[in-house]
């Protein structure tokens, strides 16, 4: 029936290609000793149960290794976790006569789901099932998951009952496929359903959690050897959503622990003493239920700091759990997960090894990361060709894992929006199998979507950058040029700066006269480069009250680190940076402090630029000037007749004009003008026509002419003098720093 030969191999997660599809990888060396091709059926083997699989070639990065690579589907069926060992040898299937499953207990077609419509879907689930298991190998015990032809993010888990003839067997076009409408007992409570495969990267953190916590409850034998304790408790931190109970949910399926979430608010009574029985409680049942995990949602709402906290219970609460995790009493195999985005509010007595033995940061995803978080919660959802999830990475900065979990959920809700504009559907009658295969979410579902799904991490700061493309701004481009260099080569091609070994420029400022497009251009390099961006006013940031201002300026680079590459914009910076010891109140002195050291700091700005846009560069203190904080100093400079041409051309496009204008004689005559002058008198020629008969029509010269009365060029000779001197004086000022 199978072969005798067997390999024993280290069990290793499945990558999310392969997720449901009955597939192990294994080494080329496997191949060749159990004369293996690619797509024989192998059978796995534990000390707990069996499974079946299509062996297939590992990944180049494993070879060499002696591990297999399988889904937590097939771990759960043989009852291991990552790290284990199985024994792998040669399957002989035979064809399929039939095949008897049934669901696991609370799944799909539960009792929830309306009765008149469950015969008629488990009717066409048995159908579609056989399409989708065709040459699939099978053993009783096995879990089968497939997506469901129409509801969203929702696999369905079904297990194998029984197979005729009872040995391995495959299924062909002959077999029956049959559901029993009873459902099989499934996993038992209180141990979530949720893989390492259903998390997206993270690999690193769940490294050191597997070692933390697995290993003790696993193979206790190897810390007695060692003579040491096991770890006992880890703190999980990060911004919101970055997966820190979703780890701890895998955590506990996959360790087979039990598993017992507190989330705070539950704990608080208004009875003195309850609070802490309540929480004597809870580590009573684990200990009961040993081995069990013991998540600690928002760790720092009933632990926080006792010396800043002003209720009694809090302080007994925090005195109560520092003694269950470390009191005389031993705890057992019991392990606390802690999570929080604020570890520096919870009491410091918890984070010291004993309680909380590793302290772990849990971080937001990056372009890899987000290509895995969605290929995860893209798994079950029906995707039309046109779909590019790498360039959905690549757009999406700044969104955690939850966003882009919400970003998936918005994409099919729009394409179910648009399924029912576009197919008159009866909502009171099954819908037809054949009809739902229709319904795919295509790239315009996820760009809408994207309207409406902000990145978290930059919600309170993040402002809505108006399509500003390089070829909105006229002229400037000896200015644009050093922009690119500056800010969209570092976003997009950081690799070239890490291979020529040099560190893009941190900061840019950009002065000149009003008007000539500063503002603009920090929105063009915003656009162009992809990046978030993050505009702040220079009054706005001021308070009257001390420490706000300073506190103000930290908060935006400490978003800004997090959701990286970020552009932050100081318009008008000169009302927040000005030459220190001027001002009598100190307001403005600590914010350039604060200033200097976000952007020249101990800790590092990565993948963050700085744009400041000013009138009065003079004013600015001369220590922002400096190369490693303001790099290069970009003078704007008033548009020239070749600029001024392209300007008006741009703010003319959408315009109709007479046959009669002539925009370089128009440009001829427009000496003085900034990009902001042109843009006005355009706009009052406009006006002057509609003035004379309100209907839509070509615009003629003369309106242009007429309109050069009323709107006046801003920039005067000595004006543009006075930037000339303060040119050559900022110069001065950076030869000599």
């Amino acid at each position: 029936m199978s072969g005798n030969k067997e390999i024993a191999l280290r069990v290793e997660s499945a990558k999310q290609r392969d997720v449901g599809k009955k597939i192990a990888r294994v080494p080329r060396k496997v191949f060749k000793e159990l004369e293996l091709e690619v797509g024989d059926y192998i059978e796995v083997r534990s000390n707990k149960g069996a499974s079946v699989a299509q062996a297939w070639p590992a990944y180049p990065e494993d070879e060499g290794y002696e591990i297999i690579r399988i889904d937590g589907f097939m771990r759960e069926t043989l009852g291991v976790s990552v790290g284990d060992v199985v024994f792998v040898r040669k399957a002989y299937a035979v064809p399929a006569q039939r095949v008897i499953l049934a669901f696991d207990e609370s799944d799909f077609l539960g009792a929830d789901y309306d009765p008149r419509y469950r015969e008629y879907y488990a009717r066409n689930l048995a159908q579609y099932l056989k399409r989708e298991l065709l040459q699939k190998p099978l053993i009783r015990g096995d879990i089968v998951v497939l997506s469901y032809f129409g509801y969203f993010g929702n696999p369905i888990r079904l297990r194998v009952v029984s197979t005729t003839p009872s040995q391995i067997v495959y299924v062909t076009e002959s077999t029956e496929i049959v559901i029993r409408p009873e459902p099989v007992k499934g996993a038992p409570a209180g141990v979530p359903r949720v893989t390492w495969e259903d998390i997206g990267d993270l690999e690193e953190v769940k490294e050191k959690i597997r070692e933390i916590v697995e290993l003790p409850l696993k193979h206790p034998e190897l810390f007695e050897r060692l003579g040491i304790e096991p770890p006992k408790g880890i703190l999980l931190y990060g911004p919101p959503g970055v997966g820190k109970t979703l780890l701890a949910k895998a955590l506990a399926n996959e360790t087979g622990a039990y598993f017992l979430a507190i989330n705070g608010p539950e704990i608080m009574s208004k009875y003195y003493g309850e609070s802490e029985q309540r929480l004597r409680q809870i580590f009573e049942e684990a200990k009961k239920n040993a081995p069990a995990i013991i998540f600690i949602d928002e760790i720092d709402a009933i632990a926080p700091k006792r010396e800043e906290v002003v209720g009694e219970v809090e302080k007994r609460v925090v005195a109560q759990l520092l003694a269950l995790m470390d009191g005389l009493e031993e705890r057992g195999k019991v392990i606390v997960i802690g999570a929080t985005n604020r570890p520096d509010a919870v009491d410091p007595a918890l984070r010291r090894p004993g309680r909380f033995d590793r302290e772990i940061e849990v971080p937001p995803p990056d372009k890899k990361a987000r290509r895995e978080i969605l290929a995860v919660h893209t798994r079950n959802v029906p995707l039309a060709e046109d779909v590019d999830l790498d360039k959905l990475a690549e757009m999406t900065y700044g969104y955690t894992g939850a966003d882009l979990a919400a970003l998936v959920k918005e994409a099919a809700m729009n394409a179910l929006r648009r399924f029912l504009k576009e197919h008159a559907i009866d909502l009171d009658k099954p819908i037809p199998s054949e009809l739902l295969q229709k319904l795919k979410v295509t790239m315009s579902d996820f760009y809408k979507a994207m309207k409406n799904i902000a990145p978290s991490l930059m919600r309170e700061v993040l402002i809505e950058v108006p399509e500003v493309h390089w070829d909105d701004i006229g002229g400037l481009d000896l200015v644009k040029q050093q922009l690119r260099e500056a800010v969209e080569w570092p976003i997009k091609y950081p690799q070239i700066f890490e291979q020529m070994g040099i560190r893009p420029p941190k900061g840019i400022l950009l002065y000149g006269p009003p008007g000539c497009g500063k503002t603009l251009l920090a929105k063009a390099a915003a656009t162009e480069s992809g990046a978030n961006f993050i505009a702040v006013k220079g009054p706005e940031v001021l308070s009257k009250w001390v420490g706000e201002s300073e506190k103000a300026i930290r908060e935006i680079f400490r978003r800004a680190r997090r959701a990286a590459p970020a552009i932050i914009f100081f318009d008008e910076i000169d009302a927040i940076a000005p030459v220190r010891g001027h001002d009598v109140s100190g307001v403005t002195d600590r914010i350039v402090n604060q200033l200097l050291t976000e952007m020249d700091g101990i800790e590092a700005l990565r993948g963050v630029v700085v744009i400041g846009a000013t009138n009065r560069p003079d004013l600015l203190d001369p220590a922002l000037l400096r190369p490693g904080r303001f790099d290069r100093i970009i003078f704007v400079p008033p548009p020239d007749l070749k600029a001024r041409y392209e300007i008006l051309k741009i703010h003319t496009r959408k315009i109709p004009l007479a046959e009669d204008v002539d925009l370089i004689e128009l440009a001829k005559r427009t000496e003085g003008y900034s990009g902001a002058d042109l843009e006005a008198l355009i706009r009052e020629a406009v006006m002057l026509a509609l003035r004379e008969d309100l209907s839509p029509r070509p615009i003629s010269f003369k309106y242009f002419i007429k309109a050069m009365e009323y709107v006046k060029p801003s920039l005067t000779k000595d004006r543009l003098d006075a930037y000339e001197k303060i040119q050559e004086e900022l110069t001065r000022k950076i030869m000599y720093m």
